[in-house]
């Protein structure tokens, strides 16, 4: 149950919430998932790459220890990055489909948990911590890690989550700071957790979906002291959740197998809707045209749903059968979510790459199809989200080739930019670099 102080904990929020907004927006930061908007939409920049190798335009590369699929965060000078050093004989990543062979047990032996610090001109390492050390508590899917959610800095503190384990907290030069212990609980098939912490003025949130005890909650950045705790009833999904500012009002959006729910600042349910999720949930909503849109698309169901929901709703907002839109869900398509990736709208267009290798795209405001799947290359799959700038849409696949693709109402692939390694992570994206995660290394890449 919420376990919250309203009249205290709202006015505080109010006042963090601008002042955090307009420092976190810096398109010199990279400061979470999927960028300051979380949207992995770049403002148009001469600076940044358009074609590389592995070793053109490559300003530096940095081998990263142990496993992780986090992607990197940048703040000023410094790089963020998290990963999970195992034993010697630890399952190692592959890419590909597994379709429920998750593993039944914890990997054996002791490992460490670490946070990486890096200078983002020359890649050198700041610092490093361990923020726990142990035996591993539940098991993962092969394809996941136990570090798969990046950090998040507010130039004073970085904010590290590591799902089964704990949240932890450090200053900026990387003292600890204060750390909340998570009970572990299981997950669908023993995949593990995935989704990332978000900043909400003074508040660090997370979401905690699995298979006995779902919940999100808040915490204080400064103390680490729990603000408030909703329960959710779902099973395990692996979606973060996504800050809407719109024109009424901020809430916080979750997609759920069972519902989409959004809730305001203070945990209250807003609205919610029966959404028929796929199985596995695992995109994060994207926000534009004063719209949020919210999809899943797991490739063993056949409804794969992306729904287009505009601001002010309150309560149960579910399509009636056979019905594709009512007061607040302006649009709705029934095949068209992904599986891993989330989607990206840039422009006046909605595009959704899916992991077999095809991309689609849709008219952003009324969810009419412009082109439909459109095949990138034979063979090609893909775990990482697209992002996009200088009028091109990126798509990084699990071999770590990118492919360049014309955003546009007609498809147009334009460029492939190889470096040939396994690649799960998407990417950050700041003061004219692009840092790519690779399996082993991390690459910064700028003209």
């Amino acid at each position: 149950m919420r376990n919250f102080k309203i009249p205290v904990l709202f006015v505080a929020i109010i006042l963090g919430l601008t002042l955090s907004y307009l420092v976190s927006a810096s398109p010199d930061n990279w400061p979470q998932w999927r960028g300051p908007n979380m949207m992995s939409v770049v403002e148009d920049d001469p600076r940044l790459p358009e074609t590389w190798s592995a070793s053109e335009h490559v300003a530096w590369k940095t081998a990263i220890p142990g496993i992780g699929w986090s992607n990197p965060i940048v703040w000023g000078n410094k790089v963020f990055l998290t990963s999970v050093v195992p034993p010697a004989e630890s399952e190692k990543p592959k890419k590909g489909f597994y379709l429920g062979q998750g593993r039944p047990d914890p990997e054996p032996g002791v490992h460490s948990w670490k946070v990486y610090c890096f200078d983002l001109q020359t890649g050198k390492l700041l610092w490093e911590r361990t923020a726990h050390e142990g035996e591993a508590r539940m098991p993962r899917h092969p394809k996941n890690s136990y570090a798969s959610e990046p950090p998040t800095p507010d130039g004073e503190r970085v904010y590290v989550l590591f799902g089964d384990v704990g949240l932890y907290a450090y200053d900026i030069d990387g003292k600890p700071v204060w750390s909340h212990n998570i009970e572990s609980k299981k997950a669908e098939s023993g995949y593990g957790p995935a989704a990332s912490p978000v900043l909400l003025g003074n508040q660090v949130i997370m979401v905690y979906d699995n298979d006995e005890a779902s919940y999100i909650a808040s915490y204080d950045t400064k103390t680490g002291k729990e603000n408030w705790r909703t329960e959710r009833d779902e099973g395990s999904t692996w979606s973060t959740p996504f800050i809407w500012k719109n024109s009424l009002r901020t809430e916080i959006v979750t997609a759920g197998q069972q519902k989409v729910r959004s809730y305001d600042p203070t945990g209250k349910l807003l609205w919610y809707f029966y959404s028929r999720m796929t199985r596995l949930t695992i995109p994060t909503p994207v926000a534009a045209n004063d719209m949020i849109y919210v999809s899943s698309g797991y490739i063993g169901d056949d409804h794969k749903p992306v729904y287009a929901v505009r601001p002010g709703a309150s309560g149960n907002i579910t399509l009636r059968t056979a019905v594709r839109t009512n007061d607040f869900i302006t649009w709705y398509q029934p095949k068209e979510g992904s599986y891993q990736p989330s989607p990206i709208v840039y422009g006046d267009y909605y595009y959704t790459l899916l992991d077999q290798g095809f991309i689609t795209c849709h008219n952003a405001k009324t969810g009419e199809e412009v082109y439909g799947k459109q095949r990138i290359e034979t063979g090609a799959t893909f775990t990482a989200s697209p992002w996009a700038y200088n009028g091109k849409i990126f798509c990084l696949s699990e071999d770590a080739n990118t492919y360049v693709i014309e955003a546009g109402a007609k498809y147009n692939l334009i460029g492939k930019n190889v470096i040939d390694e396994l690649a799960l992570s998407s990417p950050a994206i700041a003061q004219g670099r692009l840092l790519i995660r690779t399996v082993s290394n991390l690459y910064c890449i700028k003209k």
